[in-house]
């Protein structure tokens, strides 16, 4: 055999083992909601090495590698058996996305993806392309992944070979190994994505929040975030969409918007952390932001602060599609940390931290968007006022307290 080509190997080997195991260091924010860390968590070359590469020196005496990987995006999230999965889209060189499953012991780094990609059953009408899965375990008992299933548009002309059709496709597993695929899902809108399964029965049937969108790029006159009510999950149909947070002229979200993961449950709320797209001179610019719901009437939205919640800094803005934070992925721990996991520039993940506290105190304390820059000078002055009333008692406070020394 080859020297050199045994000794490339043991390098592709050594450099994805350095990678892997290079902790990923927290970062000290100062926003005082989450922290963002060092190192991406998870990127194309965490792949293992195998799956692009044919070993065998007889048929590939150049090591060539076979099969490119461009990016590693847009995961879903969830605890499983102790382990922290991120369920994510894998985009090759060839353009076409597939799922793979990567866990870490900590949520933070060492993620190592599994032995094989996930194997996806296709419907009658086989999916040109898959990704942005939502993982969702039911109270049913079954763990759900709602992803878009994207195909060529039939209607267009011949010489447009860009027109598509999103719509939402259903699967679920009981050990994220074997997938059975359901029927996609069909609601009032001619085309869906990012829709997003909630956790809970509601008066017994299956809630989702869904995306109304016009065109495959464009929402058109989807509204916002939608949600509807299913009977059925192997055949779902909403018949009715109620968009409970919409679009607003002038925001971080008024292009469109959507769900990212599914919302974590609390004593006040259901957190909700949403993706907003607004346009400027270089392109769309996508950024993440929160909202909560009332914990019995799921389209009762009851805070949104103002603004954006997470958006892409640094490094984070360079990519293949630059200037973009989008999360389809977070875990809430047994201990109250909450794992956010982003992808930055659709081309890499990132993971950052926080707690249910903290998000909670985010999201109810946190001023809402008044609309209008005289509303935010006045919260920006409210803000000041409170403080300087507060330094006053507390200086009169400490002089009242050496007076009695």
């Amino acid at each position: 055999m080859n020297t050199n080509f045994e000794q490339r190997i043991a390098q592709l080997a050594h450099d994805q083992e350095v990678l892997i195991n290079t902790p990923n260091i927290k970062l000290e924010t100062a926003n005082g909601i989450f922290n963002r860390y060092q190192h991406p968590a998870l990127t194309a070359a965490h792949v293992p090495f195998h799956w692009k590469y044919d070993l065998n020196p007889r048929s590939n005496p150049y090591l060539i590698e076979r099969f490119g990987i461009n990016a590693v995006l847009n995961a879903g999230a969830m605890k499983w058996q102790g382990k922290y999965i991120l369920m994510a889209r894998v985009e090759g060189n060839d353009r076409k996305s597939f799922f793979a499953i990567a866990e870490s012991p900590n949520g933070i780094d060492h993620f190592r993806f599994w032995d094989y990609p996930v194997v996806m059953p296709e419907t009658e009408e086989p999916d040109t392309n898959v990704y942005d899965i939502r993982l969702v375990e039911h109270e049913d008992g079954w763990i759900y992944g709602l992803f878009c299933t994207e195909r060529r548009d039939q209607s267009a002309p011949a010489g447009d070979q860009s027109a598509a059709v999103a719509q939402c496709g259903i699967t679920r597993s009981k050990d994220l190994v074997k997938w059975e695929r359901l029927a996609d899902l069909k609601t009032p809108s001619p085309q869906q994505r990012n829709v997003v399964l909630h956790p809970e029965f509601v008066n017994g049937k299956y809630a989702f929040y869904t995306r109304p969108q016009d065109g495959f790029v464009e929402a058109g006159n989807g509204g916002g975030i939608g949600f509807g009510l299913a009977t059925n999950i192997e055949k779902a149909i909403i018949e009715e969409e109620i968009v409970i947070d919409r679009k607003i002229y002038h925001t971080v979200y008024e292009a469109k918007n959507g769900l990212g993961p599914a919302p974590i449950k609390t004593s006040q709320g259901w957190l909700h952390l949403a993706h907003g797209v607004r346009n400027t001179a270089a392109g769309l610019r996508y950024v993440l932001y929160m909202f909560m719901t009332d914990l019995n009437d799921l389209t009762k939205v009851t805070h949104k602060p103002a603004g954006y919640f997470l958006a892409p800094e640094g490094d984070e803005r360079v990519g293949d599609v630059s200037n973009v934070a989008f999360s389809n992925g977070w875990i809430a721990d047994e201990d109250g940390t909450v794992y956010i996991y982003y992808a930055s520039s659709d081309t890499r993940m990132h993971v950052a931290t926080s707690t249910i506290q903290q998000l909670t105190d985010y999201v109810m304390n946190n001023p809402a968007d008044g609309l209008r820059s005289a509303t935010s000078v006045q919260t920006i002055v409210d803000i000041i006022e409170a403080n300087k009333s507060f330094h006053h008692t507390q200086t009169k406070a400490n002089l009242n307290g050496k007076a009695t020394l």
